[in-house]
């Protein structure tokens, strides 16, 4: 078994105390990818404790099928998103302007260039979902269309989208 995957088990069967335990090991993980999916850390805070609520529900229907860390990633994407259309957020309809808005408005010093955190989080939202989902969490392009609603070739011009924003961000 997995390491970690007694305490899923566990877990899955109402031994809260094993539940913690699965939640200190994959929490900071959880709480990066609602960071660069939301781009705000507070959201990303609520996302996560929303996240572990879900699959504390669900567990106990985990079969295993899957490795326990690539369902738990599932299962936080699928939160990420849910919070996102409830806020009636769309991806890729942002305007170009919020991205111009976000663009700093002084010449930054060679050390802040590379903030490439910084930068996936100015990204307009539908890019930044697209280029976490492909280029961090390595999903192919179809199963983020199938994710967000999107053809794969939307996929494919978010991530073209995010990628050049990057360039012009992390080259000033």
């Amino acid at each position: 078994m997995a390491p970690g995957g007694d305490d899923v088990a566990a877990a899955a069967r109402g031994d809260r105390r094993a539940f913690e335990r699965v939640y200190r090991e994959h929490a900071d993980r959880v709480f990066a990818l609602c960071v660069r999916m939301l781009g705000d850390r507070v959201a990303a805070e609520e996302a996560t404790q929303d996240v572990f609520v879900r699959v504390w529900e669900k567990l106990p229907g985990f079969r295993g099928d899957a490795a326990f860390g690539t369902w738990l990633h599932r299962v936080a994407v699928s939160v990420v998103l849910t919070r996102r259309k409830s806020a009636g957020i769309r991806d890729g309809r942002i305007a170009e302007d919020d991205a111009l808005e976000q663009a700093p408005s002084r010449p930054e010093a060679v050390g802040d260039r590379l903030d490439l955190e910084g930068a996936i989080a100015a990204l307009p939202r539908g890019a930044r979902t697209v280029f976490v989902l492909h280029d961090v969490q390595g999903f192919t392009h179809e199963e983020i269309g199938e994710q967000l609603g999107i053809s794969p070739g939307g996929s494919k011009a978010q991530l073209h989208r995010a990628r050049m924003l990057l360039r012009a961000a992390l080259t000033r």
